[in-house]
């Protein structure tokens, strides 16, 4: 059975940088894409970032684009998220998924941005 156990979301100040861990089992990982997703309070879940499934290929969402990075390790089946420079705004609760999420999410990690 899928499973994804996202890790590394903490409270850090604007400006400051978090790196987000997902281990992924049951499935097999290097033949997927993958992707971040991410909801706040009272808002849909969104789209963060994707990447392939050999990592050649990235896309972020316009609000993270030049301060995150989406990467993989196959060999750990584990997909990872570089933040940088961050906001307020990117306070929510980050999930990793497939390209196509299945019904199966995570419980996520929450992401604080605040002084």
């Amino acid at each position: 059975q899928v499973q994804l156990v996202e890790s590394g979301g903490g409270l850090v100040e604007p400006g400051g940088s978090l790196r987000l861990s997902c281990a992924a089992s049951g499935f097999t990982f290097s033949t997927y894409g993958m992707t971040w997703y991410r909801q706040a309070p009272g808002k849909a879940r969104e789209l963060v970032a994707r990447i392939t499934s050999g990592g050649g290929t990235t896309n972020y969402a316009d609000g993270v684009k030049g301060r995150f990075t989406i990467s993989r390790d196959n060999a750990k089946n584990t997909l990872y998220l570089q933040m940088n420079s961050l906001k307020p705004e990117d306070t929510a609760v980050y999930y990793c998924n497939k390209y196509t999420p299945g019904d199966y999410w995570g419980q996520g990690t929450q992401v604080t941005v605040s002084s």
